[in-house]
This record gives structure tokens, sequence and C-alpha cells, in this order.
């Protein structure tokens, strides 16, 4: 199932090759609360038609109103919501919470040059390469360069009056193997957004297996489904929890020949060293990718129950996607 953000500009390309005039509206950023991160989009068209949302409720209302009534007919504006006092096109409506939003409004014709733009846009949310796009705010000049899979979605470059949207495919999540704290992970990363595949092959633990709505589950042993195409890229974490050598040894194994951004399997120092060792001696890693393994995995918050650990482990790895630096502290919390 492809993303929301996919669906949008796939939306905008339609509509623009049917000779409509489509308006794509890009979160730039968010103050207090707010139910849609930086970067996420909604396309609509001049009769209010439109896919995609900005906050889930009233901006939506408010944007949709104002474009039927023939407003936003530049070429590029930022309308901030939630602040009576500032911001370009303020808007009337106050967000639940004191929230703040500042959302990038782009009219785009139908022309070729829209259409081709769109297309690779989509091509990149698809997972043809992660993109960076360049939105100059005075006249709407758009363009794309390669970009990367991590760091913020959204940069603002104030200095050259532009802002920089980082687009590539939907956040991926390996579990490999079950385990409660893999369930825990699995619910989380739902919650989060992540496309979210669990792989364990043995019956006699998954047997009457009911896992979170929006999970995959993957028979296979976990390394033979990393290594097959397609299953990992820049946006994908690999993520072994079941305390059992010839699952969680064998998927870092396999994970470290992939592009995967993040990789990690739990355990503590000590049997993160004895791991370590193993991979060297057994799995013959080299110690760059021994290095790519997290381990032990997650945030040191001092984690006990199958639910803090998976809280930890989803933080990392959010943490790694943001692009934020972390030193790893040496802690025996996330105990077998």
């Amino acid at each position: 199932m492809q993303s929301l953000d996919y669906r949008v500009i796939e939306q905008a390309v339609e509509w623009l090759a049917s000779d409509r005039t489509v308006w794509l509206c890009t979160v730039l950023s968010t103050f207090g609360s707010s139910p849609r991160e930086p970067g996420s989009m909604m396309v609509a068209a001049s009769d209010g038609e439109h896919l995609g949302s900005l906050s889930g409720g009233c901006v939506e209302d408010d944007f949709l109103e104002r474009v039927t009534n023939g407003e936003y007919l530049l070429p590029t504006v930022v309308v901030r919501y939630g602040d009576p006092a500032d911001g370009q096109e303020n808007s009337r409506i106050s967000l639940p919470c004191g929230g703040i939003l500042d959302v990038l409004v782009e009219r785009l014709s139908p022309q070729p040059e829209s259409i081709d733009h769109l297309e690779l846009v989509k091509a990149a949310l698809a997972g043809k390469g992660d993109q960076t796009r360049h939105v100059r705010l005075a006249d709407g000049t758009h363009w794309l360069e390669k970009g990367a899979p991590i760091g913020p979605r959204v940069v603002r470059d104030n200095a050259e009056d532009r802002v920089e949207i980082r687009v590539g495919p939907v956040a991926r999540l390996i579990l490999a193997g079950y385990s409660t704290v893999a369930e825990a992970c699995a619910t989380f990363a739902v919650s989060l957004g992540y496309e979210v595949v669990l792989c364990d092959p043995r019956e006699e633990v998954t047997r009457g297996l009911a896992m979170p709505e929006g999970v995959e589950f993957v028979p296979l042993l976990p390394s033979l489904y990393i290594a097959s195409d397609g299953a990992c890229g820049a946006s994908t974490a690999v993520v072994a929890v079941t305390h059992d050598p010839r699952i969680d040894d064998l998927a870092m194994m396999a994970a470290v020949k992939t592009g995967a951004s993040y990789i990690g399997v739990m355990g503590s120092m000590r049997t993160s060293g004895a791991r370590a060792e193993r991979l060297r001696r057994t799995g013959g890693l080299s110690e760059a990718e021994i290095a790519r393994i997290h381990m032990p995995i997650g945030l040191d918050i001092g984690s006990k129950t199958p639910a803090e650990i998976a809280l930890s482990i989803m933080a990392d790895i959010v943490r790694v996607r943001r692009g934020k630096h972390h030193v790893r502290i040496d802690t025996d919390t996330l105990q077998p």
C-alpha cells in the first residue's frame, strides 16, 4: 500500500494532466500540538476537491474555503495557522492546545514542467531514490536534487528565501522474529506511520499470533527476507529482539549487507560483546559492519518492561531517522 503523500502527488499529477490547476500544500513547521509532521502534504483543486491533510480538520476547511473563493493566486505563499499576530496570509483559525502551523501553498498550473516535476517526486516516494525538493518562495521555482534518507524533513533557508523538503519512501520496520518486545515495537511503529513487517518461521512461536492491525507477517527466516530484493532500503530499520542467536545473529549478518539506515539487536553490554565476537569469528563481519549494529539497542531510559524497552528502541530509530546525534551509554538495563 502506498503512503498518503504518494497518493497526494499521484492525484496532483492526474489533475494537472486533466488540465486542472492544483494547490499543493506542505506543512513547513509546527509549534506546540499538531497532528501532522513537517513535510506532510495535501492537494486541492479549485472546486474544493482534495486529498491528504494538514491538521486533521479545521485547517483544511479554512484553506478549501479560501481556494474556492478564488484566493491564493500567487505561485507560492506561506500561511500561518494558530497565531493571530504573525504570519504571511494570516489565518483566522486557532489550533487546539495553542499550536502553530506554517504551511507552504504552491499554485501549480497544468504545464508539462509541473507534471514532470511531480512525476519525479512520485518516483522518490515510491522508493526510487531519496530527493530534496527545493522551492524558491519569491516566485515558486522548484527543482530536485539527490537527498539523504535521514535528517529533518523540512529546512527553511531564510538567506536564500527557499525551503528544502526531503521526499522519499515511507519508513519501514522489519522485526526479525517474534517476542513481546517485538509486538510492542510493532504497535509503536504503526502509530508512527511505519510500514511494519514481522518475520518468523517458528510455527510453535507464532501459532495463533494476533499482531496489531497494519503489520505484515511473513513466516520466513528473517535473514532470508532481509536479503531478498527490495526488502531493505535507506528508509528501513531492522530490529532483532528474540534472544535467540539463530534468529538474531543471522538477521544482523544479513542486515549489514543492505542499505538499512538502522540495524539493532537487544541484549546487555555483556551479551552484546559476546555477540560481536561471534559475528566476527563465525559470521566473518568486518569491524565497519559490526559498528553499524546498535547493540545494546535503544536509548538508555531505564527500560524494564517489554513496552518500555520497545519505547526506547523506537525512540532510537526515530532519533537516527531525524539525524540526531547521540552518545551511546554503557547500560545493562536491557536484560534478556
